[in-house]
């Protein structure tokens, strides 16, 4: 909990009622459809072919489909939709997308024509008293098929934060490694950051209402999305390793990104160039992200 404010927000009764969600699910239809793909490698500066039916989907560009379709009134202040429905009711105000596990199956790509169907399930709601206030750590386990089966799993790490406190420091970075293979800048400017917005229908203020971010949640600029970096991980890895498909990823989120200057991403092979280390790094130098990434 945090020292200026010793009594927890979540006591044993209403972390009980959070874990009731615990086993919850839904499952949502959608078709894998060309224009968010196009999109998205305008976004990333990329020069693809217009993708046709057969097209085979990048990996983690599933993220343009299953999007929440919240009415407006359902909305809540941060630009997320009001606390419970699917996932529990956490009465925490900072939410972030903490990091995530994925398998694709061999032979199963997802590809534009696709018609899929995504049962997600909240797998388990833990809550933690550290350093800078208390933590609610809800993990939902994703399975996404197609006509041929299933063609992905991931879980999906959600954490919630308590309010910034007056005079915060945020905790000790990380320096970033410097033995990159390969390496890519890129400015976060407001544009790449609505974009990205749009393009996943998200509307949580951190990435474009600069005062939202700064004066109610405390941080010093806007947020790049923990996914936008995760993808332009693996984009930074596909541009260097032509035709990588990936078996699995997993990518944790260290310190967030903003956008008041640019970042840095990189990689590296192992001994086997068969599995990738990729990492994000701030204009400080310090790491942001981390992620390993096997080819199939």
């Amino acid at each position: 909990m945090n020292p200026e404010n010793p009594t927890p927000l979540i006591d044993a009764d209403a972390l009980a009622k959070l874990q009731a969600w615990q086993g919850r699910s839904e499952t949502l239809a959608d078709d894998i459809t060309a224009a968010p793909v196009r999109a998205l490698s305008a976004t990333l500066d990329r020069d693809d072919a217009l993708p046709a039916f057969g097209t085979r989907l990048p990996e983690l560009w599933h993220w343009l489909y299953f999007l929440p379709h919240h009415r407006q009134s359902e909305i809540g202040e941060d630009g997320h939709a009001k606390r419970g429905g699917f996932l529990p009711p956490v009465p925490l105000p900072r939410r972030m997308w903490a990091g995530g596990r994925l398998n694709w199956e061999a032979g199963n790509p997802l590809q534009v024509g696709d018609k899929v169907e995504r049962t997600s399930t909240i797998a388990s709601v833990t809550h933690k008293a550290g350093r800078t206030g208390e933590l609610v750590f809800v993990l939902v386990r994703h399975e996404v098929r197609n006509e041929r089966g299933l063609a992905l799993t991931e879980e999906h790490d959600i954490v919630y934060r308590a309010a910034a406190a007056p005079g915060e420091k945020a905790p000790p970075p990380t320096p970033a490694p410097k033995d990159a293979a390969f390496s890519r800048e890129i400015v976060p400017d407001d544009v790449l950051l609505f974009r990205y917005s749009a393009l996943t229908f998200n509307g949580h203020r951190i990435h474009y209402d600069r005062r939202y971010v700064t004066e109610v949640e405390g941080y010093p600029g806007l947020i790049v999305h923990g996914p936008l970096i995760a993808t332009l991980l693996v984009d930074l890895l596909r541009r260097n390793v032509p035709g990588a498909q990936l078996a699995r990823f997993e990518f944790r989120a260290v310190r967030p990104t903003f956008d008041i200057a640019p970042f840095r991403v990189h990689g590296k092979p192992g001994a086997d160039n068969k599995t990738f280390s990729l990492w994000g790094e701030d204009a400080d130098g310090w790491l942001t992200m981390q992620a390993t990434a096997v080819l199939a």
